[in-house]
């Protein structure tokens, strides 16, 4: 559904062109500092502006309508909300026959009956990621000293990144990317096998990024080509510093006390500007489409602050069940 979490729980909820989108956050300690300021810096990294990204500009101001007072949180559900404004739902009328391939129009009109908000891709928008970051930021804040970073290292199969983008740009069409993310400082023992390792509640959360198809840890898929004894990351110290880290800095489903290292891949923008094969559900017959409107020629760009906010939201939720963060935040 629309919530994750076990301790610290979200709660996402908005429409790409309905009147808000936001988050909802549950579990939070009391006196946590939190000010609308404080997600200002997170979700700058996130806005389009970029070559590459969206024309569409929205303010992105967020609201902390509730769960704050005098500046620190209250331990009641904290509510973030941004209102959206730049919105051209006209872009989308014909897709509600026409839907368009790679998207979730033609799923989401089966599953809901037709009743599913289309315009802009609706609840399925990558819009709705302003809230992931909402609550990165508070999350940040209560796994410290853990440290969370995601980079973009290739997009279109380069490590030119300027350069592939610009092209794509040039072409009118669309390239997705791999980003890699890194917690450092993360304690031994966070985790609950078999169904809450943290591999499964990162790939949860990862998955629930619009755009992500793939996910590594390590070594990833290239642990397919060694042995046993390549892969198997030596013992060097108590506090479970390892020679080597092809495991990703977890084993068993586990934290062993490495940094977590993982890979995502972003697939490319399915909307593009080239002439797309698809059905009309009106006439029933195969049809060409041409997508209109103002879409990343390459959401990888702005994909890594998202999922260190996701990264953080899980590590936050699995510290809390190893009682790690505390119901009432003193100054650490």
């Amino acid at each position: 559904m629309n919530t994750f979490g076990n301790l610290f729980k979200v709660s996402i909820f908005g429409e790409s062109h309905g009147t808000s989108v936001g988050i909802i956050i549950d579990g939070s300690p009391a006196g946590v500092p939190l000010h609308e300021d404080d997600l200002l810096p997170d979700l700058k990294r996130r806005q389009s502006g970029k070559t590459g990204t969206t024309p569409r500009r929205e303010a992105d101001l967020p609201q902390i309508i509730s769960g704050t007072f005098n500046g620190l949180t209250t331990g009641a559900p904290i509510t973030i909300v941004f209102r959206n404004s730049n919105t051209r739902s006209r872009d989308y009328a014909e897709f509600t026959e026409i839907p368009r391939p790679g998207h979730a129009d033609f799923t989401a009109l089966k599953k809901y009956g037709g009743f599913s908000d289309y315009r802009g891709g609706g609840h399925f928008s990558g819009r709705l990621t302003l809230g992931l970051v909402s609550a990165g930021v508070l999350a940040k804040k209560l796994v410290a000293p853990i440290e969370i970073s995601a980079r973009l290292i290739e997009v279109y199969g380069e490590q030119d990144i300027q350069a592939a983008v610009q092209r794509a740009v040039e072409q009118e069409d669309s390239i997705g990317g791999i980003i890699e993310c890194t917690a450092t400082n993360v304690p031994v023992g966070l985790g609950e096998p078999f169904f809450g390792s943290v591999e499964s509640q990162l790939a949860h959360m990862a998955f629930s990024i619009p755009a992500v198809k793939g996910i590594e840890f390590g070594t990833g898929f290239r642990a397919a080509t060694m042995t046993g004894s390549e892969h198997n990351d030596n013992l060097l110290s108590p506090d479970g510093k390892t020679e080597t880290n092809h495991a990703g800095g977890i084993n068993g489903g586990i934290s062993n006390g490495n940094d977590i290292v993982f890979r995502v891949v972003v697939k490319p923008t399915s909307s593009t500007s080239q002439p797309q094969r698809t059905l009309n559900l009106k006439t029933g017959k195969l049809t060409t489409l041409k997508i209109k409107g103002r879409h990343d020629t390459c959401i990888a760009l702005r994909v890594p602050v998202i999922l260190e906010a996701a990264t953080a939201i899980v590590l936050a939720d699995l510290c809390m069940l190893e009682q790690r963060i505390p119901r009432v935040w003193r100054d650490r």
